[in-house]
């Protein structure tokens, strides 16, 4: 399906995000582990959280509508309590299913395939195998390294050290989840904090220590309930961050967004090029803060941001990368290697992107050279998306920007963390540029 973009004059509106994808996946993980029913409210209907309720119903946890599709009831099996799959666990698109669950189902020792579509199944795995193996686990992956995983029974999980090789909260989360089955402790240890979701979902403990900071887990950790209501996406809400910010005359109201300390290092970064955002309604939804996030426009300078901040906004460097087309003066990207490991290589794609925009930028092999202009207009042009969500969208804003209408292929991949992201750019742009 292809969508065409007309160049909006100016961006206007309220809106809702849609709910926080890495909160839902975890929120439906964490309810299955428990022993109590949860209730969780304003759950995702996008694509990948469903592919995590979806294998939870295979495994025999009870997962059902109630009051709506976004309330959702489940009724937690314990660690001890899932089912062997009569058929293969699909993942679809979502790293974040395969690798929890993977997590969950190694330490419970459940036999069980976890497969996944063709992009999910050439990103490596092997992060996750091998410290599984380390605690015990019998987990094998396609070539020792990709999907399909194979998980057997073990003969018990030992608590490891587990020094974070880089700052990822997938790993992270896989390895803690694991370690939930051990007697004797896991510790986590991370030098860059990267989303830290897992751990305020689990209460487990963590502390700062001269090496990092330690999270631990083992099977002394109670699993409490899930039920609260889920907030807002932030890395849904950063696309509107940087349209509000980019195009003149705009003002956009964000509401009931999540403001986790380790998922908003964009807006520090916008904050830094010149932009500037209000918070109102600041309050707590279950372990998570949640505001409502105002929107101007403004002048953007460019900017060299600290590799340090990019765990915390990795999802958000693609829209980052838009907004410093529209900031005067050259913006380096450095230490952003990562991105490479996507959905996918999001470096590469994104320097597509503006080649065809006729943005000037220099692709290196760990982040992009951006000579931004303030009154840059891409051209009109047909963008690629490589059926990546955040690729799309990063795209579409971009195009908002342009001289003519331009054309998004595959844009129904925004499904996949936003299925109304279309909708809601349509409510937004109520001004054309003819």
């Amino acid at each position: 399906m292809e969508k065409e973009v007309k160049p909006a004059a100016s961006l206007n509106g309220i809106l809702n995000p849609p709910p926080d994808k890495s909160i839902s996946h975890r929120s439906a993980l964490f309810a299955a582990l428990s022993d109590d029913v949860s209730i969780i409210q304003n759950y995702s209907v996008a694509a990948d959280p469903q592919s995590t309720l979806s294998c939870l119903r295979k495994l025999g946890v009870g997962c059902e509508q109630v009051g709506g599709e976004t309330t959702i009831k489940i009724s937690g099996v314990g660690r001890d309590g899932f089912s062997k799959p009569a058929e293969l666990l699909d993942c679809g698109n979502s790293g974040t299913t395969m690798r929890l669950l993977g997590g969950i189902l190694a330490g419970a020792g459940v036999p069980s395939v976890l497969t996944g579509d063709e992009s999910l199944s050439s990103r490596t795995m092997k992060r996750i195998i091998d410290p599984l193996i380390d605690m015990g686990c019998r987990i094998s992956g396609r070539q020792g390294l990709y999907a399909p995983l194979q998980i057997e029974r073990h003969d018990g999980v030992k608590g490891i050290k587990f020094p974070l090789p880089i700052p990822s909260a997938q790993l992270k989360s896989a390895v803690l989840l694991t370690g939930l089955f051990g007697e004797e402790p896991t510790e986590v240890i991370e030098k860059i904090q990267s989303r830290d979701h897992t751990e305020r979902l689990l209460e487990l403990h963590s502390e700062v220590s001269d090496v990092g900071r330690i999270i631990r887990s083992s099977r002394t950790d109670r699993i409490p309930a899930q039920t609260y209501t889920i907030p807002g996406d932030f890395s849904a809400a950063a696309f509107w961050l940087v349209a509000g910010v980019i195009h003149a005359n705009s003002s956009i109201e964000l509401k009931n967004v999540g403001i986790n300390p380790t998922r908003t290092a964009v807006i520090s970064i916008l904050e830094e090029m010149g932009a500037s955002f209000h918070f109102e309604n600041m309050r707590a939804e279950g372990k998570e803060p949640v505001a409502d996030i105002l929107i101007h426009s403004a002048e953007l300078n460019a900017i060299n941001p600290d590799p340090a901040l990019f765990p915390n906004c990795i999802d958000e460097l693609p829209i980052l990368m838009v907004a410093m087309c529209f900031a005067e003066g050259r913006s380096i990207i450095r230490g952003a290697e990562e991105l490479r490991h996507k959905e996918t290589d999001r470096l590469a794609a994104m320097a597509e992107i503006f080649n065809r925009s006729g943005a000037k930028i220099e692709l290196t092999p760990d982040g992009m050279v951006i000579d931004g202009n303030r009154d840059f207009r891409p051209k009109s042009a047909t963008y690629p998306t490589w059926h990546d969500h955040r690729i799309a969208m990063a795209s579409a804003i971009l195009a908002s920007k342009s001289k003519s209408h331009s054309l998004i292929e595959n844009a129904e991949c925004t499904a996949i963390s936003y299925p109304d992201f279309w909708d809601h750019l349509n409510e937004l742009t109520y001004a054309f540029k003819e």
